[in-house]
């Protein structure tokens, strides 16, 4: 890896890291301006549209300039958003400027890594990557959790000989503001590589239609279909794993729900764990063949149904961890790689934002629908877990004799 790998991988952690952060910061300004409960799951929602909206659009833009500027654009309209938020623009209306920034983001990180190396890098370079984001998520959730406590924010202003009356949530997003500034920074040394796959026409009905084909072509392409299929399923199994969890907890383990929040690093160090294995002993050209990962993570968690103890609950939630890093990171490198053939790495990108993020409101949309209906917590592991190994049964069924070239 050389150098302009680690700034990219910097510059993304930092960006990663205040995008967790400054959700935690905003459920803290919500409640302390005693805003509705249901306010709360909304941030994650309006964050999700901006992604499937901007679909069309972001793929082209970080297509027709050069990646690092792209990232560092997006990292501007963040870190607006941020500043929305401290200026008193409601919590919803600015992180979701923040989602702007972000739908803009994704397809020039992962993107540019095409250009930047080798296809037998990509594994590697996708392992570091889904690796860093993961810490970053932790430690942002961390991180906001710390700042937004009146009492750390009074003592760090009482250390600078600074004794005022502070809205802490307002004080966690200064620091955050902080944390976009850095990211901003470390964009400026990202080298400016050439253009790729610019389109030639910048009408919005050419950028629909060429948004359309883009979609059939990765579709319809073998590789790509397996690709797509797999992340578009993790991302939404993820999100809904996350709620699930905390249900789950609170009947077998009698936990409050901030402890069951907690029970979320299990998989998340899991999936840093799976990554780095993949990265070390998952070659691009046998992405293909991690897919039985995808059907054993399916069965993990209906054993949660008999554990009722800490220690084989982070053992399991671990291991959920381990298989899904384990096969979704040489799949985001396959796609990253068929993508810029067939089209462009920022379109492919463009193209995986928008199926998994309706795949994340499909399948928590159904878990809601089931909960709704008072499914017993149990039943609904056993439907998610058997529609999990459903699914990759059928994938890997169908795509095993695939060969990436």
């Amino acid at each position: 890896m050389n150098r302009a790998f680690y700034t990219i991988l910097m510059a993304q952690f930092l960006s990663a890291l205040a995008d967790n952060a400054l959700l935690f910061a905003a459920i803290g300004l919500l409640v302390f301006f005693s805003a509705p409960e249901w306010f709360s799951p909304l941030l994650q929602t309006v964050f999700v549209v901006a992604y499937i909206a901007l679909a069309p659009l972001a793929g082209p833009f970080a297509d027709a300039l050069p990646k690092g500027r792209v990232m560092l654009i997006a990292n501007t309209v963040k870190f607006l958003g941020c500043l929305t938020m401290l200026m008193g623009l409601h919590p919803l209306l600015a992180y979701a400027i923040v989602g702007v920034g972000a739908a803009m983001y994704s397809p020039a990180k992962y993107g540019i890594l095409t250009e930047l190396l080798p296809p037998n890098k990509l594994v590697v370079a996708n392992s570091w990557m889904e690796g860093t984001t993961v810490a970053a998520i932790v430690l942002g959730a961390i991180i906001g959790g710390a700042l937004i406590n009146p009492q750390l924010a009074e003592n760090i202003l009482a250390s600078f000989g600074l004794m005022t009356i502070v809205i802490a949530p307002k004080f966690a997003i200064v620091v955050i503001t902080v944390l976009y500034v850095g990211a901003a920074f470390a964009n400026l040394f990202i080298p400016r590589l050439p253009i790729d796959h610019k389109l030639p026409s910048k009408s919005p009905l050419y950028i629909l239609h060429d948004f359309g084909h883009s979609f059939k072509l990765l579709w319809r392409d073998p590789l790509g279909q397996v690709s797509l299929a797999v992340t578009t399923l993790f991302w939404g199994v993820g999100a809904t794993l996350r709620l699930l969890i905390i249900e789950w907890a609170a009947l077998n383990l009698k936990y409050s729900l901030s402890q069951a929040t907690q029970l979320t690093a299990a998989t998340a160090v899991g999936i840093a764990l799976g990554s780095i294995l993949a990265g070390k002993y998952v070659r691009l050209e046998h992405a293909i063949r991690t897919l039985p990962a995808g059907i054993l993570l399916g069965l993990v968690p209906i054993a949660l149904i008999w554990v009722d103890s800490l220690i084989p609950t982070l053992f399991l939630l671990t291991l959920i961890g381990v298989l899904a890093g384990f096969f979704v990171v040489p799949m985001n490198a396959l796609l990253q790689h068929r993508g810029h053939l067939l089209m462009g790495a920022g379109h492919s990108i463009a193209q995986q934002n928008f199926n998994e993020n309706i795949s994340i409101l499909m399948l928590t949309g159904a878990y809601a629908l089931m909960m709704r209906a008072d499914w017993h917590i149990h039943t609904v592991v056993w439907v998610f877990g058997l529609f999990i190994t459903s699914v990759m049964t059928a994938i890997w069924l169908r795509h095993r004799k695939d060969v990436v070239h």
